[in-house]
């Protein structure tokens, strides 16, 4: 068992004092921005209102034809005044004006715009006289602290606005300056800009020689700021992996929603370097309207023969049917297609393993010293990392007596979900394997005899044993899951033609489907996959069938084929279809924790979740809704309920699911009123969990978007704040209310990657509860251990460099267990309990409540949970948030 583990993480050094850099800044300028609006205006026909500069694509030329370039400003092209560019060494003249001058001829979509503007401003540039309407303007210098940080009245270390984008782009070019040495082989790195920090990828790609043919891939460095609850300072995360490309797309063209493509390509100045300094990020996509591939609209590449005149740059559909041709180079310019599973299958496989990323770590601390240092090591906090489960040991004389006793819980669940009512079961079948794979697997799962359930009639059977009775009926799918048939009136909106199609399909399950004969009713369908409905977008029948069942009071799981690589997985696929069906029933509970005495005996849980979605959205509706979930593991089986925000009460889990599938669409309205509801809504709900000691669950990362006072920056140690309300004590919402935030890395590394690390030969994964060594620390990391379903693999397994003992290392697929960040926000601490004049008390230990969290991730039927139960319940109970427009959108 490791004792430590170590954040891939950096952070300034207090010994070397900050970090200064000499930069050239410059401002766009109010003169040459108003001429760009001007410009702007009469290409788009918005004279007259006020415009923020389309400059993103702008940004990302200059990045590509001016090496110097280390990051650009937010808001400039709102407030011409505001720095714009930072670069090592100014960019000259006779390249920031052509560059600008291409840009202004593509503020317009216009097919007859005149392009002569851009020229026309070219030349006014370069001609920078006193008669010339606008000019370039001047590069000045200043000395930046790259270090530079603001600490925030809760203790919390917030470095300064623009190192969120300058920091990462710095440490990026620092890093690349230097190859990644490996018994005898080098790796050279470029750097790509991307929105949430700076990534370095290794170029050219290396090669895996796999099936008689060919597999490219390059290591990927991700380089982002953060910030950390109550730290001293804030924090540079590093995270490490593979980046695969495309050499034979397996994909038609009217799948392809959006790939990203790094392109290559020399600087078109005379004196400039030979190779550019980046990979430029474009982007692919399949365009409806022209029936061909394209670029997208803010693509560099598109502006790029503009500016080089002598360079063959390759067009989308020759670049996707000769994928490997391109990423080989053609002459001086090569492209790679970033892979997606959209493209089919790649023989390389993802991730590192924790030798081959700690090596890599080490590289990275060499090249950031002596201006950033490693991150302490954390170190075990319990060895009780995991709650009460049931023995993993069988007897080999024996039946499998864990498997027997996990079934007997799950029945007792069912029995208590269920409250002496019938549950009424339809599966909804397309092959006939699958609907014997579900019969067989549904009896076995509650413990209940192969074939004990009695025919009640054709494709009828029924169960009942302690408290349970299920009556189940089984009926081909039919028409029920055909595709949804979309208009393709392109006059009205999407989201409307949607909700039509919806509509219809809910009619037309109405009429097939007789109402459920119980109050408690749940539809298993046969549904074909994603991958049958790509060619009609939003035709895929899941969301109409969900809201149409729900519509008749069932709840609904889905189940797809078995497809020649899943036939012998039937069996478990039904498995986890009935498992998942009896979550939605809310027949689970936690199993009873081992975290100690001082845990209240009668503690509750409550989780929140926020859902929201854009008009990309499962409906095409934007949507956001809060959704709460209490759990009372009381004796036995626990109780699941969730929060009814228009009745202000706690209603059974599956009335909740219920109830989210047949809202409507509601107006949002402006964003301080909707966080001013949401946060209302939550104040409402804590109020009702006082009558016992309770465990608020927050999804920092996720509920932050509606209460923004759980940003790190604005917490503080035993308070809660509303609002533009000073903090409250935690004590006057709950006397005994604890508050723990989790964050995970949110698709954005907010969560440091890290590997087990006991000493230079002892490197891998460990599971459990690890903290700083500092006094009265309140984060916590919880880490879970490699699911048995994975494939285990050494850990010392090297993918970017092979071994000759594992030639075909690069074909593995590499599990990284991820970090969940565990913030004890609030708890009954020794200044909580002296403030409230409670003597006597018992003070928290807020590493008994991080131990607590994270076992709450461990459940006899589950690997272990991205998110602790209650939090996960929360969550996916967001699959049945469901908007559709009014009726008044869908026929106006």
């Amino acid at each position: 068992m490791y004792q430590t583990i170590r954040p891939v993480a950096y952070e300034p050094d207090p010994a070397q004092g900050p970090w200064h850099e000499q930069l050239h800044v410059l401002r766009l300028g109010e003169d040459l921005r108003a001429a760009l609006v001007r410009r702007y205006e009469f290409a788009d026909g918005h004279a007259g209102r006020p415009l923020r500069l389309p400059v993103n694509r702008l940004n990302s030329l200059l990045r590509a034809m001016a090496p110097g370039v280390l990051a650009t400003g937010r808001n400039a092209g709102t407030d011409g005044r505001l720095p714009w560019l930072y670069a090592r060494e100014a960019v000259p003249r006779r390249v920031l004006a052509p560059v600008l001058g291409t840009w202004a001829t593509s503020l317009s979509d216009r097919d007859d715009e005149d392009e002569s503007d851009g020229c026309d401003l070219e030349e006014e540039l370069l001609a920078d006289n006193a008669a010339t309407e606008v000019r370039l303007p001047t590069w000045e210098t200043e000395k930046v602290d790259l270090t530079e940080t603001v600490m925030s009245p809760g203790g919390t270390a917030e470095p300064t606005q623009r190192l969120y984008s300058l920091l990462p782009e710095s440490i990026a070019f620092r890093l690349a300056a230097r190859p990644y040495r490996a018994r005898g082989a080098a790796l050279h790195f470029r750097v790509v800009s991307s929105g949430n920090g700076a990534e370095l990828v290794s170029w050219p790609p290396l090669r895996y020689e796999h099936r008689k043919q060919t597999w490219y891939y390059s290591a990927r460095v991700n380089i982002t700021v953060h910030t950390v609850p109550f730290a001293a300072s804030f924090r540079v995360h590093v995270s490490t992996g593979v980046r695969r490309w495309v050499t034979r797309p397996d994909v038609r063209a009217r799948e392809l929603s959006g790939a990203t493509v790094l392109l290559d390509a020399p600087l078109p100045w005379p004196d400039g370097p030979n190779q550019g300094y980046r990979l430029t990020a474009n982007t692919l996509v399949y365009d409806r309207r022209r029936k061909e591939i394209t670029w997208r609209r803010h693509s560099p590449v598109l502006a790029l023969p503009e500016l080089d005149i002598v360079r063959h740059y390759p067009e989308p559909a020759e670049l996707l049917a000769s994928a490997e041709k391109w990423i080989n180079g053609q002459h001086d310019v090569a492209a790679g297609i970033v892979h997606h599973t959209t493209f089919g299958t790649h023989e390389v496989g993802s991730g590192l393993m924790p030798r081959e990323r700690s090596e890599l770590d080490a590289w990275v601390e060499e090249g950031l010293r002596p201006v950033l240092r490693r991150v302490g090591d954390l170190t075990r906090v319990t060895r009780s990392n995991t709650p009460s489960l049931l023995p993993r040991s069988v007897e080999n004389s024996g039946p499998d007596t864990r498997e027997v006793r996990k079934a007997l819980l799950r029945r007792a669940a069912l029995a208590r979900a269920l409250d002496g009512r019938p549950l009424d079961v339809e599966i909804v079948w397309q092959a006939p394997e699958t609907r014997t794979a579900l019969l067989t697997e549904l009896p076995k799962l509650i413990g209940l005899a192969p074939g004990s359930g009695v025919a009640q009639a054709e494709n009828s059977w029924q169960w009942r044993s302690e408290g349970i009775e299920i009556n189940l009926r089984t009926r081909p799918a039919g028409a029920l899951v055909d595709a949804l048939r979309i208009s393709g009136d392109r006059r009205r909106r999407r989201a409307v033609r949607l909700a039509e199609a919806i509509t219809d399909r809910c009619a037309f399950v109405a009429e097939r489907m007789d109402p459920p004969r119980s109050e408690v009713s749940l539809v298993v369908a046969e549904i074909p996959g994603k991958g049958a409905f790509a060619t009609a977008p939003d035709s895929d029948p899941k969301h109409a069938l969900r809201i149409a069942w729900a519509r008749q009071g069932r709840l609904s799981q889905f189940v797809n084929p078995a497809d020649d690589h899943a036939a012998n997985t039937l069996g478990h696929r039904a498995r986890w279809t009935w498992l998942d069906a009896f979550r939605q029933l809310g027949a689970i509970s936690p199993p009873a924790h081992r975290v100690g005495a001082g845990i209240p005996g009668d503690l509750q849980y409550a989780a929140l979740w926020l859902v929201r979605y854009t008009k990309k959205g499962p409906t095409r509706c934007p949507a956001r809704r809060l959704v709460a979930v209490r759990v009372r593991p009381d004796n036995g089986p626990g109780t699941i309920e969730g929060w009814k925000a228009e009745r202000a009460e706690w209603v059974p889990y599956p009335q909740l699911l219920l109830s989210l599938a047949q809202e409507e669409h509601q107006d949002e309205g402006a964003e301080h009123q909707w966080q001013q509801e949401t946060e209302r809504q939550i104040r409402t709900l804590l109020f009702q969990l006082r009558g016992r000691p309770t465990l608020l669950l927050v999804g920092a990362g996720n509920l932050r978007q509606c209460w923004p006072r759980l940003r790190n920056g604005a917490l503080a140690r035993d308070m809660l704040g509303f609002g533009a309300e000073p903090d409250q004590p935690l004590r006057v919402h709950g006397e005994d209310l604890r508050a723990v935030l989790v964050r995970d890395a949110n698709g954005r590394f907010e969560v440091a990657e890290w590997y087990a690390h006991d000493g230079p030969e002892k490197i891998g994964f460990s599971e459990g509860v690890w903290a700083s060594a500092e006094p009265e620390n309140r984060v916590f990391a919880s880490t879970a251990g490699t699911p048995h379903t994975v494939a285990k693999l050494p850990k010392g397994l090297r993918k970017l460099v092979p071994t000759k003992e594992c030639p075909t290392a690069p074909g593995k697929t590499a599990w990284n267990p991820a970090q969940l960040e565990v913030t004890v926000l609030g708890c009954l601490s020794e200044k909580a309990l002296a403030d409230s004049g409670r003597e006597g008390v018992i003070p928290d230990r807020p590493a008994e409540w991080a131990t607590l969290v994270h076992q709450l991730r461990y459940h006899d039927d589950y690997p272990p949970l991205a998110r602790p139960l209650p939090l996960h319940l929360a969550y996916l109970a967001g699959q049945y948030v469901l908007p559709l427009v009014d009726a008044e959108q869908q026929h106006g």
